[in-house]
């Protein structure tokens, strides 16, 4: 007996649990992406290029760079709507979802907590409108997991900071207008607003990338970077600052990744719905339906520890190691299910007529940045045994 397809999120009515504002963010975001990205995002990956600056514009006019920030041209959003945003952006293409949460919740959010009056009035009304780009500097060549053993130094000279050292990693460098660069001082680290075209600063952008190629990547390297003493983001001293950062990225991460996942999956059963072996549909078969059955839930799974997260965020109740719970579990699973979706698929699942090789390639960058699965789990662990393993 047949029935009518369920779509994966419809099958525990999930779109109950949102109000009408939520689903209408949604629906923006889903129909810019449909005709923005998904027309051109193979061609993008498989050259190596993307549009930024001028999807930031885009993106801008929608209110999507730092729409959870409040005042200076931010929209004010809720995490549950931000966090919506970046599944509909991350469906499209992970790239496409990293440069608009490294905008807006790594170097927009460093300004907007950290910086001071002046600072916040000088980029942040820009870079809500996609005119002006940043990056965030805090990983380096030699330190990625370890960020309290970063090389780059900020020492004073008279009224004036001195940066030098380099940072890897950076999404956005390469064209990047400002940069939240981190850097140790007498007094601790310490975060600077380095204006790119500063003397001294290089930005390179790192090639034949098999990841995240529809996104910018660089490298900067600070050779005596000369900085004046308002540069210096006031509020931020110490490593707490660039690891709370961080954890307003993570959140979008948790949301971002179910949709890839969600892309997958919706990819495999309209394929597997039409594609005939053995004189019936793929679909027909009790272990694809297997397979499919145990990836539903596991995104269903996900989409309600997302949704559980952003209401917690949204009242102000969120933590640290919750985030990593979310970034763990999501991460780990939507990578999981662009393998499986490629299983079915076979070998069209590699050609870049479907969106699921490049997923799944995209997603292998996500279980690294911004912490990798080891450390969340090295996270979650000591706030059960109240013992750091990190050391």
């Amino acid at each position: 007996m047949s029935q009518r397809p369920t779509a994966p999120l419809d099958l525990l009515d999930l779109d109950s649990s949102l109000d009408e504002e939520e689903r209408q963010i949604r629906s923006v975001v889903r129909q810019v992406i449909d005709d923005r990205v998904r027309p051109h995002v193979a061609g993008w990956y498989e050259d190596g290029q993307v549009p930024a600056r001028e999807l930031a514009r885009e993106f801008g006019k929608l209110g999507l760079l730092g729409m959870h920030l409040t005042g200076y041209g931010c929209a004010g959003a809720s995490a549950v709507a931000y966090g919506l945003a970046c599944l509909e952006l991350e469906a499209g293409d992970s790239g496409v979802r990293s440069l608009v949460s490294v905008q807006g919740s790594l170097a927009m959010y460093a300004i907007w907590r950290y910086g001071s009056e002046e600072q916040k009035q000088r980029w942040l009304p820009s870079m809500a409108t996609g005119e002006a780009i940043g990056c965030f500097g805090l990983t380096e060549p030699d330190h990625g997991s370890d960020p309290a053993s970063m090389a780059a130094r900020a020492r004073r000279d008279g009224d004036d900071w001195v940066l030098t050292g380099g940072k890897m990693w950076i999404t956005n460098a390469p064209i990047a207008d400002v940069g939240v660069i981190w850097a140790r001082t007498e007094d601790g680290v310490c975060g600077f607003a380095v204006p790119m075209d500063t003397p001294g600063v290089t930005a390179r952008e790192i090639r034949h990338k098999m990841s995240l190629r529809a996104s910018l990547t660089g490298e900067v390297v600070l050779d005596d970077v000369r900085l004046p003493a308002d540069a210096r983001l006031p509020e931020a001293v110490g490593l707490k600052a660039p690891l709370s950062c961080l954890t307003e990225a993570r959140h979008g991460i948790v949301w971002g990744a179910l949709g890839a996942a969600r892309d997958c999956l919706e990819t495999t059963l309209a394929y597997a719905g039409t594609r005939t072996q053995f004189g019936r549909p793929l679909a027909g078969f009790q272990l694809t339906q297997a397979k499919l059955a145990d990836m539903a839930v596991e995104l269903q799974k996900g989409y309600l520890l997302a949704l559980h997260l952003g209401r917690l965020a949204d009242a102000g109740r969120l933590r640290p190691e919750q985030v990593s719970v979310g970034k763990l579990n999501n991460v780990r699973e939507a990578l999981a299910i662009a393998r499986q979706c490629r299983t079915i698929l076979g070998a069209n699942g590699i050609s870049g007529e479907y969106p699921v090789m490049r997923h799944a390639n995209n997603l292998e960058s996500v279980l690294t940045y911004e912490g990798t699965s080891e450390i969340h789990q090295l996270v979650i662990g000591q706030r059960l045994t109240g013992i750091s393993a990190f050391a």
